[in-house]
């Protein structure tokens, strides 16, 4: 199984919502074993300015999160959200 962890941050506090909600478009692809948008409840003491926004996702295989990546609502979702965010950080890794 491949974890897909991707944390977000908005540009500024007024695109947090839109990011969000361009983000919740990713749930709508079936080609997943499941998928999750968070909000960070931003507790950590260490790291106070944390992401915003975590998406994760579980995956079959590298096809599986190949056809997810390839699925309109993905598109959708970067055209939504890249304008409005200012950190991305995503990372993949095989668990099992």
């Amino acid at each position: 199984m491949i974890r897909h962890v991707v944390f977000f941050s908005a540009k500024a506090p007024e695109h947090r919502e839109a990011v969000f909600d361009g983000l919740s478009l990713l749930t709508g692809i079936p080609d997943c074993i499941c998928l999750e948008i968070g909000r960070n409840f931003q507790t950590d003491r260490i790291s106070p300015d944390g992401p915003d926004f975590i998406v994760y996702g579980e995956f079959e295989d590298e096809a599986q999160l190949a056809a997810y990546k390839a699925h309109p609502l993905y598109t959708k979702s970067i055209e939504l959200v890249r304008p409005l965010r200012d950190m991305r950080v995503a990372a993949d890794f095989l668990s099992g």
